[in-house]
């Protein structure tokens, strides 16, 4: 089985797995959620490893090993990851996102056409009517979470996570708690959610379908924040997009059933070429 390696490229870390024998695909590019971070994509950078194709995962600035890199704006993580992408001369890349890396990496495919082979959406959205749950909210609002962040302690982080998916183990969750670890990180977060307005996304309509790429729809089919009629929506945003939904599993599919989601993802890359 491939290992899965911590690397650094330039102040972004990332982990990656690289196969015995690479098939000349396009490399793998996972961009993780919150709260999140590279290491929630480790069975599926090990399974595309194996199956012949190079699979990177980085940690966006403020987020498990890389330093916050103000303002932490969703402009400011798109910017990210062009950055990652040119440190590592990446030329075409198959992508795959989950939650916040959704509103991230699928705006950046877009910003970039002709960088991306193939897309897997998972738990996310990228439509200009969207709505934001309660927690957002909370965040996108000036003092009430300026208090919520302040007042969020590792204890009960670790609750609230093993409360959402018992695939979060204790060393999944030091790792995501980096992210809450100092004031420069929690003011990211803020920054994230504040900058977070769906109505930028207006631009952006068509422009999924535009890239002219396959793409799988993989989601968790009991996600309270993203439900699942999210990825029926982009199989009608982009015809031909294939939908799978992991029965029992929730907003954090890839912790729920990481060995199916690195099945399926294998599955549809092997396919898409």
């Amino acid at each position: 089985m491939a290992e899965v390696e911590s690397k650094q490229a330039g102040a972004i870390a990332y982990r990656e797995a690289t196969p015995a024998e690479d098939s000349g695909h396009d490399p793998l590019l996972c961009i993780h959620g919150f709260p999140e971070g590279s290491r929630m994509w480790d069975a599926v950078l090990d399974a595309v490893a194996d199956s012949g194709r190079r699979a990177l995962a980085p940690d966006l600035p403020g987020f498990g090993d890389s330093p916050p890199d103000p303002p932490g704006t969703w402009e400011r993580q798109v910017e990210a990851v062009e950055r990652f992408r040119s440190e590592l001369g990446l030329e075409r890349v198959a992508l795959a996102v989950h939650d916040w890396g959704g509103l991230i990496g699928l705006r950046w495919a877009c910003d970039n056409p002709g960088t991306t082979s193939a897309l897997v959406v998972s738990n996310t959205g990228f439509f200009p009517d969207g709505k934001w749950h309660g927690m957002a909210d909370i965040m996108r609002t000036p003092g009430k979470g300026e208090e919520f962040v302040a007042g969020f302690e590792q204890g009960a982080f670790g609750e609230l996570m093993r409360s959402q998916s018992a695939g979060f183990d204790d060393e999944a969750i030091a790792s995501y708690w980096k992210a809450f670890e100092s004031d420069a990180g929690r003011q990211g977060i803020l920054d994230l959610y504040r900058s977070g307005d769906f109505p930028k996304l207006e631009p952006y309509r068509g422009k999924l379908a535009a890239l002219d790429v396959p793409m799988l729809a993989l989601w968790g089919g009991d996600d309270q924040f993203a439900p699942v009629a999210g990825a029926y929506r982009f199989q009608k945003e982009v015809p031909g997009a294939r939908v799978v939904v992991v029965e029992g599993a929730g907003h954090f599919v890839y912790a729920d059933e990481p060995g199916r989601c690195a099945r399926e993802i294998v599955d549809f890359l092997s396919s898409a070429g």
